[in-house]
């Protein structure tokens, strides 16, 4: 059996099917199916149970300091209640993991981590930590805190009929702490998200996820809201080229090489991993680079299938690749030699044994109206 969320009853009255994510009984899907709840948050509202998330809290005169020691982006530039996502290095220039960072009141800096990387995560924070600022307290605090992610174009609407706070209040990548919630008291309500929309991210106390779980359902009923899972989660981020550990981020691949240049700040005095960073920069920029694909005849591509030359070398991997169910077209992302990343570019995928022609193309797939 594996760790359970405080929505785990709610899944299961819900019909939602369970599966194994990272040690958390998660559920994948609910009878709707993953292309209407795909749909749900393009088109209106659809709710996601992300508690199996990790927090770690870092409290001290020093906390933002050693924040921005720990990850590639500035810090050092963020406001009070301002959100910043950002790699996180190992010193040889792998990623560890990619989270958010939450500058709160003066001495709170909060890290959100993700769920199959917290415990390796928080080892490396505490690492470090003893390392280089061992006058910061960081915690835990993962199994006290909630997370409930309301993310589509409605979301605003309906999370608004249950608070008096207004929430225009809240600006994309800013955080409001404690925000009234149908009547239980939110941690921190963040307009932050994980499908290429438009949303909010609700942290709890672990006593208040199911009140306030089962009122937004309530209040999103008649807006069309849907209940959404891991594989909804997962097609979403997919067209909007979010990446995802374990395939477009990892210890063997720099952030450089994963396509998140803008959030890897070389010109900061220093960060763990910064000197093989700016040595793959100052070399040309990365020899293999991630790229986005449309595959151009019948076929998906998988993560793990060889990508190939024109001429039939493999020369690199897929690393996610579906019908993306908004475009209606068999879309992926994967590793490839620098010289074969332009647009345009012709590649081929080996599905199956079989070699699809395949084109590289923009990224990302999917962008928001008005983004």
């Amino acid at each position: 059996m594996g760790k359970r969320t405080p929505l785990y009853e709610e899944h299961l009255a819900l019909g939602g099917r369970m599966v194994d994510f990272g040690g958390w009984d998660m559920p994948v899907q609910y009878p709707a199916g993953i292309l209407a709840e795909h749909e749900a948050v393009r088109q209106r509202a659809g709710m996601f149970d992300v508690s199996h998330m990790g927090e770690i809290d870092l409290h001290g005169a020093r906390a933002l300091e050693f924040a921005d020691e720990l990850v590639t982006n500035d810090c050092l530039k963020l406001e009070e209640n301002q959100v910043l996502y950002s790699p996180m290095c190992y010193e040889h220039g792998g990623v560890v993991d990619d989270l958010l960072v939450y500058r709160l009141e003066p001495g709170h800096v909060l890290l959100v981590v993700n769920a199959a990387n917290t415990e390796k995560d928080v080892n490396w924070v505490m690492e470090r930590r003893q390392q280089l600022f061992p006058d910061v307290e960081a915690v835990d605090i993962s199994a006290k805190t909630a997370e409930i992610a309301l993310q589509g174009p409605k979301a605003q609407e309906i999370l608004q009929s249950l608070t008096s706070f207004d929430l225009k209040r809240i600006a994309f990548f800013w955080v409001q702490p404690d925000i009234e919630i149908a009547g239980r008291q939110a941690l921190w309500v963040s307009r932050t998200g994980y499908t290429g929309e438009d949303g909010f991210e609700i942290y709890l106390r672990p006593e208040d996820a199911v009140h306030v779980w089962r009122e937004i359902l309530r209040a999103g009923e008649s807006y069309g809201i849907l209940p959404c899972g891991l594989g909804a989660r997962d097609s979403l981020r997919f067209e909007a080229c979010l990446p995802l550990y374990g395939q477009e981020l990892d210890q063997d691949h720099t952030p450089l090489q994963s396509g998140l240049k803008y959030w890897v700040r070389l010109e900061k005095e220093h960060f763990t991993g910064i000197e093989p960073l700016k040595a793959e920069q100052e070399s040309g920029g990365p020899k293999r680079r991630l790229v986005g694909f449309r595959l151009e005849e019948r076929g998906i591509a998988r993560h793990g299938y060889p990508i190939l030359s024109p001429s039939g070398e493999e020369i690199g991997v897929v690393t996610s690749g579906m019908l993306s169910p908004t475009l209606g077209e068999a879309i992926g992302l994967g590793f490839v030699p620098a010289e074969y990343a332009q647009v345009g570019t012709r590649i081929a995928v080996s599905v199956r044994g079989r070699a699809i022609a395949a084109e590289i193309i923009k990224r990302p797939f999917y962008r928001r109206s008005g983004k």
